[in-house]
């Protein structure tokens, strides 16, 4: 049924990781709730907008690592990870 998808243990490690920081972050709106705050991207944002902006901002960087060459995806990943630090801290 799900052959179509070509699920490896990298996808399905990687849906999984996503689902676990939706339910930390669901989570932490109940228990710890925050007002919006405005950043580097000038409109006010919350924890949940900042996420999905580190997901899609990450789908980019590794979108133009494949388009500029490929090679080795350790360099995407962890410009991936300085760019959602960055937006948790700054945005």
């Amino acid at each position: 049924m799900f052959a179509w998808m070509a699920w490896t243990w990298a996808t399905a490690a990687f849906f999984g990781c996503v689902a676990v920081a939706l339910i930390i972050l669901t989570l932490l709106a109940i228990y710890r709730p925050e007002t919006p705050r405005s950043g580097i991207l000038r409109f006010p944002t919350t924890r949940g907008d900042r996420f999905f902006v580190s997901l899609l901002g990450s789908a980019f960087i590794f979108i133009i690592w494949m388009r500029l060459g490929g090679g080795d995806l350790w360099y995407p990943f962890a410009g991936s990870i300085v760019y959602g630090i960055a937006m948790f801290r700054f945005a």
